[in-house]
């Protein structure tokens, strides 16, 4: 099976598992099929313009602004099918197969086992908590019910939440499985290094298909460019377009991809707009606040400011003394 780490920006990514094959309809279990209708019915309600107040439609407006405010890290680690003993079994013998699949020159392999291990750990116990808080919520949902004509909405979006957290869990238990066993495989992709390439290099999806493939020296050259931008790993900057999306979906035949990976690039970019937003918040606050050619911090009570110097001192001293005791190369020799 393959795995895509998938570089948003050059601190986050998002992981997609590759689905191989839908099951059969006598090869699903009742959850399959309760997940089916429901999404079945949805997409009918999108559509539904006969209902009274056009409150299906309303509905799912709505509904489908909360999915999107979910982090794509989740929907990400969704996509991982639940670790089964059949599976578990396989992955112990060695006959199933993973390897994951990134831009190699957009994400350094030895960055890639880290990036694993922090997806699959790092918010388990969230996962678990809100999963039990979402079903401990269920039952005080039970007077909407007595609402006519529209069903039970909050009950069933606790129900979804549920579904979404355990599914996350499962996926990130099945990520940290593989680890375990020194899987996936890296397999860096030189058709991802052309696809991240060409949606830094050109500015809207029509332009990108009409051009040449970007080569192996362009890749490069681009890569470094993003690297001088984040100032030595200080900053984070977008290395993923929104309409590129497609394309990379495209390229791998898989149409599933397209959403998540407009979903994280929409994501980051608002996180990243509201943090420069923030900075300049800050800046602005700095300006008005400290005196001419001072700084906010000149502009503090010198009962403030003095044990902050005092320790700043400590530590430079410090410093300087474990520098002078180190000894030398020839010392050493």
């Amino acid at each position: 099976m393959r795995l895509f780490l998938l570089p948003v920006s050059t601190r986050r990514s998002l992981i997609y598992c590759e689905k191989l094959h839908d099951k059969a309809a006598s090869e699903r279990g009742y959850l399959d099929k309760l997940t089916n209708k429901a999404s079945e019915t949805w997409v009918a309600w999108e559509s539904d313009a006969k209902a009274p107040l056009n409150w299906k439609k309303r509905v799912t407006h709505m509904g489908n602004q909360a999915l999107n405010r979910i982090p794509f890290e989740e929907w990400g680690l969704k996509t991982l099918p639940a670790l089964t003993p059949r599976r578990k079994l396989a992955i112990t013998e060695g006959t199933e197969k993973w390897q994951v699949i990134y831009p190699g020159q957009y994400l350094h392999k030895e960055r890639v086992p880290e990036i694993l291990k922090q997806l699959a750990k790092e918010k388990q116990g969230m996962y678990r908590s809100k999963m039990l808080w979402s079903i401990v919520a269920m039952p005080f949902t039970a007077p909407f019910a007595l609402i006519p004509v529209i069903p039970n909405l909050p009950f069933f979006y606790f129900v979804y939440r549920a579904y979404s957290y355990w599914k996350a869990l499962a996926g990130s238990k099945h990520l940290e499985f593989l680890l375990q066993h020194n899987l996936p495989t890296p397999n860096p992709s030189t058709e991802l290094d052309e696809a991240y390439t060409a949606g830094l290099m050109y500015p809207t999806r029509d332009i990108s298909r009409a051009a040449p493939t970007p080569t192996k020296e362009q890749s490069e050259k681009v890569a470094d460019v993003v690297e001088s931008l984040t100032n030595g790993g200080k900053e984070d900057v977008m290395v993923l377009q929104r309409w590129n999306g497609k394309l990379i979906a495209e390229q791998f035949h898989l149409p599933d991809m397209e959403v998540e990976i407009e979903r994280a690039v929409e994501q980051v970019e608002q996180s990243i707009k509201a943090r420069d937003k923030l900075v300049e918040e800050k800046l602005e606050l700095e300006k008005a606040t400290a005196g001419p050619g001072q700084t906010a911090k000149d502009a503090l009570p010198r009962h403030i400011t003095q044990p902050l110097e005092e320790a700043e001192k400590r530590i430079h001293e410090a410093a300087e003394k474990i520098s002078h005791e180190k000894p030398s190369k020839d010392e050493k020799a």
